[in-house]
């Protein structure tokens, strides 16, 4: 059975949409609806023109993606 990360262990660093994408193999537009839909973890606005992901939350999510599978 493999670890799950919880987002408490992980420093808090902020990544940017292409490394989201590179965690979850999304594209942009999934992310966004997912987003949109409640389940997927919200990004946070640095600047009028930037935002950004808290890397725990995106980990923590594909975690609990690959826990649904284990259970299956």
């Amino acid at each position: 059975m493999a670890k799950q990360t919880t987002p408490a262990q992980l420093p808090r660093r902020f990544i940017k949409l292409a490394k989201v994408k590179d965690y979850t193999s999304l594209s942009t537009s999934e992310i966004y609806r997912r987003i949109a839909a409640g389940t997927f973890p919200a990004q946070v606005t640095l600047g009028p023109k930037s935002v950004a992901w808290i890397e725990a939350e995106v980990i923590a999510w594909c975690d609990g993606l690959a826990a649904q599978r284990e259970v299956a």
